[in-house]
């Protein structure tokens, strides 16, 4: 059994200007880094050796995000909502229009047609998908009432 949540982890293209993106747009704050080019990294992540990584880890309400940048890069492909494995991570945000006019700003896109009034789907640089919900809407008030009875 699990008996703490650790961090997520997202491969970038570009560390600094993704985490520019993070720490401009939504606020998060720099925890720590982590530098290696181990035999041992490879091997975890299944990998070709050698291999060099450089990670950034950012933290925001709780949520640690790990900024992933290894010497070469696969390159990226569109994914959709309904296939298997980590879809997207969702942000709270107290003024929705002023965090869209920073998406792209930062290098972002905006999803336009994913715009709801209360949540819209954003993507960082590199394309992965962040859902940014507003104030309304119901869900926060839903989520933290359900987590104060956990």
């Amino acid at each position: 059994m699990a008996n703490a949540y650790s961090h997520i982890g997202l491969c970038v293209s570009v560390l600094d200007r993704s985490r520019r993106f993070y720490e401009e747009v939504f606020g998060f704050r720099p925890a720590f880094e982590f530098s290696t080019s181990g035999d041992e990294t490879p091997k975890l992540l299944r990998l070709a050796a050698p291999l060099k990584l450089d990670a950034v880890y950012l933290w925001l309400e709780g949520l640690l995000l790990e900024l992933l940048a290894f010497d070469s890069n696969a390159g990226a492909r569109p994914r959709v909502m309904n296939e298997p494995g980590l879809t997207h991570v969702s942000i709270f945000v107290d003024d929705l229009d002023t965090v869209l006019t920073a998406v792209p700003a930062f290098g972002g896109r905006v999803r336009d047609d994913t715009n709801i009034g209360v949540a819209v789907f954003v993507e960082d640089p590199d394309g992965q998908a962040i859902e940014v919900i507003g104030p309304g809407g119901g869900f926060r008030d839903l989520r933290d009432r359900s987590l104060r009875n956990l």
